[in-house]
């Protein structure tokens, strides 16, 4: 695992910044040889293979002993978790070991790298018997060059994958969602020229509707190297010249139309140097506050939104095609939205592309959730990577509008000094998209009256607020007199509110787990989140079932969160029509 070391701050202390991402930008849009598809896996819950799995040996002669074998092992597919793959793996927590076998014709003047889009949660990479490197965080891409280790012919890719939870891990002992193991995502190897165009930003100037501003990073750059960037649509074509680190800045006018929901105006952006020329779909806005106001392009929106999981509809386990994100994403339209909150983790890139082109503006969150072990600098480390390669991989879409740094953390110092830090970090990596965290943290200042007073508000843009009043507190008929404040005039999203329902079970208003208490619960949380002060947008939770271990009460959980408006099998509940019917009256009215 990464140290850092340990600067003793007057509030506290902070971690040195990472290193610079090495992710490749825009690997769909490289030349890959894909690898997803059946691996041979051994399950390996003592972590025995770390004595030699990586060689894949085979038996040298009829006395020789070797006790393991990938040839005779099971597969399992990629991309995939192993949890619902095999019904013995369902609550599995510890190594499995993969292996793929695959054929390459090498090329001159060529650099390889493999790809994977996500495994959670470590992983260890090995390409014919040599490590290329680990990497820690369950829902973020990572490479590896392997040009000196890539034969011409027949090679073999290991990949030891833990999902085990750690008290110093992000996140960490506790979490409300299935930890699905393996390597979930998309595996590839990508080629690349000997200089490649390894990363760039392309985005509008913060506050600037016509202004371009941006950088491209170059890999293998041996002396300054000219860099173009054009948007051939509108007449576009700059030049500039990288510096000897392999850096260029770039900053023009241009006249575009802007991306948004009504009008998810894409443009095909155009990045060349020397031999490499990469094309990319990118559309541009702007995104500010002011006041109690969110603006896109200058005007305020209103954020009509809904929670989700990557979680499969109807198969169920970890979503990763494009066909799970047409169906989710599909719902999500459906509600009326024209905002998703992706919860509490980076979602597959599939998800991120389709909603730039459905334009559906995202909030996009880290795994820092419930608690963690803030005082550890290690554990920091840990969530900057995870933070930075997040925003490698997405400060190119359009429809991410909000990084958040948290989910329902406690409030107590060192919490406060890590996401500070990490808000700080953001700033810093993306200045043209707002900061913000899901807070349940709100004090009883009168018998129906509750003030919104974390301290992490202070060094947030916009406020996110998870409250479950008529849920684990109180009834439903009780939200009709709940009144709020807010310690700061900035942009109010209830990122969280709702309760269970069991599809298909019906009662009464006041029989719990009944589609009727979910819908009635729905109908007076509605009426109070109309009243609240500085409500700039709401992601009730959640859009699907999906599984979590907490979740156990037989014949209604069964190890299912039950919250969704929409069950695992894709059954719309009465709630769902209900927050239909109350996004459509706001979009009416202009919001």
């Amino acid at each position: 695992m990464k140290r850092c070391l340990v600067v003793l701050l007057l509030a506290g202390w902070a971690c040195a910044a990472p290193a610079p991402s090495t992710l490749i930008a825009n690997v769909p849009g490289r030349t890959t040889v894909n690898l997803d598809g059946a691996w041979r896996a051994i399950v390996d819950p003592f972590d025995n293979g770390r004595s030699g799995f990586f060689r894949d040996e085979k038996p040298r002669s009829k006395s020789d002993r070797v006790e393991y074998s990938f040839d005779a092992s099971p597969v399992l597919n990629v991309p995939g978790d192993w949890n619902t793959q095999r019904e013995s793996l369902m609550f599995y927590e510890g190594p499995v070991w993969y292996r793929r076998v695959f054929n390459y014709h090498k090329r001159a003047n060529t650099r390889e790298f493999v790809y994977f889009g996500a495994a959670n949660y470590l992983a260890t990479v090995y390409l014919n018997g040599e490590k290329l490197g680990e990497h820690e965080g369950g829902f973020t891409a990572f490479n590896f060059e392997v040009t000196s280790v890539l034969r011409d012919g027949e090679n073999f890719l290991i990949v030891e994958v833990s999902n085990a939870r750690r008290a110093d891990a992000v996140p960490a002992l506790k979490f409300d969602w299935w930890s699905y193991g393996g390597i979930t995502r998309d595996v590839m190897l990508v080629e690349v020229p000997t200089t490649f165009i390894q990363d760039y930003s392309v985005q509008l100037a913060r506050g600037s509707q016509s202004e371009v501003a941006g950088w491209v990073q170059l890999n293998g750059a041996q002396s300054p190297q000219k860099v173009a960037v054009e948007i051939p649509e509108a007449g576009v074509r700059e030049t500039v010249t990288a510096d000897g680190t392999g850096r260029a800045s770039f900053r023009f006018t241009a006249k575009l139309e802007l991306w948004s929901p009504a009008h998810p105006k894409l443009y095909d952006v155009v990045v060349k140097s020397g031999d490499d020329t990469i094309h990319e779909q990118i559309g541009f806005r702007t995104i500010e506050v002011q006041g109690a106001n969110i603006l896109l392009n200058g005007r305020p929106v209103f954020l009509r939104g809904i929670s989700m999981h990557e979680e499969a509809p109807f198969r169920e386990g970890r979503a990763f095609s494009e066909e799970d994100a047409q169906t989710l994403l599909g719902w999500v339209k459906d509600l009326g939205c024209n905002f998703v909150r992706f919860a509490h983790y980076p979602h597959n890139e599939n998800e991120i592309r389709l909603a730039d082109r459905m334009g559906l503006m995202v909030w996009s969150e880290i795994p820092v959730y419930w608690d963690i072990d803030w005082s550890n600098p290690a554990t920091l480390a840990n969530a900057e990577v995870q933070l930075r390669d997040e925003i490698a991989r997405d400060h190119n879409r359009a429809a991410v509008i909000l990084w958040s740094m948290s989910n329902e953390t406690p409030v107590k110092p060192d919490r406060l000094t890590l996401l500070t830090q990490l808000a700080k970090d953001a700033r810093e990596l993306d200045s043209t998209r707002l900061i913000t965290s899901a807070m349940n943290h709100t004090d009883n200042t009168g018998s129906s009256e509750r003030t919104l007073s974390d301290p992490l508000g202070e060094v947030l843009d916009v406020l996110g607020l998870n409250e479950y009043l008529g849920w684990y507190g109180g009834r439903p008929e009780d939200v009709d007199k709940m009144q709020w404040k807010s310690m700061w005039t900035k942009p109010l999203i209830v990122s969280e509110f709702g309760g269970g329902a069991v599809y298909g079970r019906h009662g009464d208003t006041d029989e719990i787990w009944t589609e009727e208490f979910q819908d009635n619960l729905y109908q007076h949380q509605l009426g109070m989140v109309e009243r609240m002060p500085n409500l700039a947008g709401l992601t009730p939770w959640v859009l699907m079932d999906f599984r979590s271990p907490t979740r156990m009460l037989p014949g209604v959980q069964d190890y299912h969160n039950r919250k969704g408006v929409i069950s695992n099998r894709g059954q719309r509940k009465l709630a769902f029509y209900t927050l239909q019917k109350f996004y459509k009256k706001l979009a009416e009215a202009g919001k």
